[in-house]
């Protein structure tokens, strides 16, 4: 489990097939304190450590993560997010984020707005219910506010702190990013699509989620 705040900005050492996909990334910070089998979330994506030394450390990205994110298309000397993964008592600063990513969505329009940045951001069609305004979504890793959510795209601003400590200032038009909606909306989409089903539980529905200040 993480939390969408990011650690540290690593980079790419390698990319090389090897029982999988073998990535090795350098973060002098990080690395020190990761173990081999623990979790870290790069881009967005949990993986587990392998080893770690002297500032790097390694890990492998299976066929099926390499097909559902970005993962597969990094390259030598690029930039990545890292998180390590959320310890009992650690401050939760953004929302709870499981590294498991959702779909692959492609920034469709930057814009300066003052000192921020607004990213409009089209997602697969099938995430689109679960993104809301005021909501939590997590881009390549970051956890991130949605300001507007349309019938096609959403929107997030990027305050100048998130634009010096992630990749995200890099982000241009095309480009394609990780994308993780909030737990919350998973579960509740859930619940509710059960509803009135043979043998499920009943007393739940969007009015009352609404007046429990869910919606």
């Amino acid at each position: 489990m993480f939390t969408g705040i990011i650690s540290e900005v690593g980079q790419v050492r390698s990319l090389r097939r090897e029982r999988g996909l073998r990535l090795a990334v350098a973060a002098p910070r990080l690395a020190a304190t990761l173990a081999p089998g623990g979790s870290v979330a790069v881009n967005g994506v949990c993986l587990t450590v392998e080893s770690a030394t002297a500032g790097t450390f390694a890990a492998t990205i299976q066929p099926q993560t390499a097909r559902l994110s970005t993962l597969e298309s990094l390259r030598a000397g690029q930039q990545v997010n890292l998180e390590p993964a959320l310890r009992l008592g650690d401050p939760l600063g953004g929302h709870l984020v499981a590294g498991h990513v959702d779909g692959v969505g492609t920034v469709s329009h930057v814009a300066r707005e003052g000192e921020s940045v607004l990213l409009v951001i089209r997602p697969p069609a099938d995430l689109l219910p679960y993104l809301a305004p005021r909501g939590s979504v997590a881009v390549d890793g970051v956890s991130l506010t949605i300001a507007q959510a349309g019938s096609q795209d959403f929107t997030v601003s990027l305050v100048r702190y998130t634009l010096e400590q992630t990749t995200l200032s890099g982000l241009r038009a095309g480009d394609r990013v990780n994308l993780e909606v909030d737990l919350v909306a998973r579960y509740l989409e859930r619940l509710l699509r059960f509803q009135g089903e043979p043998g499920a539980p009943g007393g739940l529905d969007l009015s009352q989620l609404g007046e429990e200040g869910y919606l």
